[in-house]
């Protein structure tokens, strides 16, 4: 298969378009689950393609308005790549999307796009999840306040983590998308203090002068504090060592699911992520 028998053609990709604010890229990522929102510009020559802004660009950076400065700048592709070769860019260069441009922005590839050629048998993988599954899971607590989940995420830069519950077994699931689900953005205020210029200074007025309490306006992720238990999925998805990729690729399409953890019984041994399945097509 190539890209364009897998990408989204551009008419059906949701873009933001410079000039553009912060909050209308937080309503895509929040309404429609995506990982990253592609931005654009619209010229007289056509749709060029400018980056793209991330979930965690607008946790880490609440304080930036301009969508300029929140754009990362990601490797593209073009219609006639091979998904194999693209499949080997995104674990290359950790990128779960990758624009399709060809002068103009022609549309989007992502790794549900490969999976679902995976999973549909479109790109055929002789393997099981043992061979790509990782045995480094990233747990946390069923009771711990969300915001340190949420910090638990970005320290350990993956976007899920294991909830134990109280006997250290797995009682769920909770993901990036499950947090920016309940996140938004606060107004504030931040004072800092008194400001008396020196004397010499070309820049004072009238000399000494103090210019008194000065207050900027913050902005703030704000994220409930309540358990990680009253957000994560409870009826997780499982499979074993010995399951296909393709088997795997098939739940988490069926599922709407990126990770899945991997069990021997009733333990909890790894986690097989969906980018994990796309170095099954390099070997």
């Amino acid at each position: 298969m190539n890209v364009a028998d897998a990408m989204t053609p551009r008419e059906e990709v949701v873009t933001a378009e410079l000039p553009g604010t912060r909050t209308d890229v937080l309503e895509y990522l929040q309404e429609r689950a995506f990982s990253s929102v592609p931005v654009v510009k619209e010229t007289d020559d056509g749709t060029e393609y400018r980056g793209l802004i991330s979930r965690d660009a607008l946790i880490e950076q609440p304080d930036e308005d301009q969508l300029v400065m929140l754009m990362d700048d990601v490797p593209t592709t073009t219609r006639d790549a091979s998904l194999v070769e693209v499949a080997e860019l995104m674990v290359g260069e950790v990128a779960r999307r990758v624009p399709v441009v060809d002068g103009d922005f022609e549309g989007i590839v992502t790794v549900t796009d490969v999976v679902h050629a995976i999973a549909a048998g479109d790109q055929p993988v002789e393997a099981v999840v043992g061979d790509y599954a990782t045995e480094d899971v990233n747990t946390t607590y069923e009771g711990a306040p969300l915001p340190v989940a949420e910090r638990e995420l970005s320290y350990a830069n993956v976007p899920y983590t294991i909830a134990l519950g109280d006997d250290g077994r797995m009682s769920g699931l909770l993901t990036e998308v499950d947090v920016l689900d309940v996140a938004r953005i606060v107004e504030g205020e931040e004072e800092t203090g008194d400001n008396f210029p020196d004397q010499d200074s070309e820049w004072s007025w009238e000399g000494i002068k103090a210019v008194g309490s000065r207050y900027l306006p913050t902005r703030n992720v704000e994220i409930p504090a309540e358990p990680v238990s009253s957000f994560m999925t409870d009826d997780v998805v499982t499979v074993s060592a010995r399951k296909s990729v393709q088997e795997a690729a098939q739940l988490m399409i069926s599922n709407d699911i990126e990770q899945i953890p991997m069990v021997s019984g009733d333990q909890l041994v790894g986690i097989v992520r969906d980018v994990d399945l796309l170095r099954a097509l390099r070997d």
